[in-house]
């Protein structure tokens, strides 16, 4: 039997359409290769974006910001010192890139100037800490990579 030049070409086609296939259907079914949207509620975060600007702009103005220290106890979060901590109300989102088990959210309520992020919910690599809080009428939004 001898081949020509046609049936050479729908060979390769046949044999690269195969290929793709095969990498297709691998790509969406294996479980390693998850293909998960940063959050849920896209769409309706995305509406939010101009407050969220808005809430980036008043934190950043502020004479002493929030700040994050690791110590052996776990994260702890200290809010500016002319806050009155009884007043400041939020919510803390620690967003982990590579498991979207691990993340989770703290509402804030303050007993000190302070708050400890326990070292036992954290695990070693890098977390996305949002923390987003209310004062006085006004909001405030401070984001961090951090590596844990």
């Amino acid at each position: 039997m001898k081949l020509n030049w046609g049936t050479g070409i729908v060979i390769s086609i046949i044999a690269f359409m195969s290929f793709i296939m095969y990498f297709v259907i691998t790509m969406s079914t294996k479980q390693g290769y998850n293909h998960d949207l940063v959050t849920e509620k896209y769409y309706q975060k995305e509406l939010d974006f101009q407050q969220n600007i808005e809430a980036t702009k008043n934190a950043k103005r502020l004479k002493n910001n929030i700040t994050i220290n690791k110590s052996k106890e776990g994260l702890i979060i200290n809010f500016p010192k002319d806050f009155d901590y009884k007043k400041i109300k939020g919510k803390m989102f620690l967003y982990r890139p590579s498991n979207k088990q691990l993340d989770f959210e703290i509402p804030l309520s303050l007993s000190n100037t302070y708050l400890l992020v326990p070292e036992n919910r954290l695990l070693g690599g890098r977390w996305n800490i949002t923390i987003s809080l209310q004062y006085k009428g006004r909001n405030y939004l401070f984001k961090e990579e951090l590596i844990y």
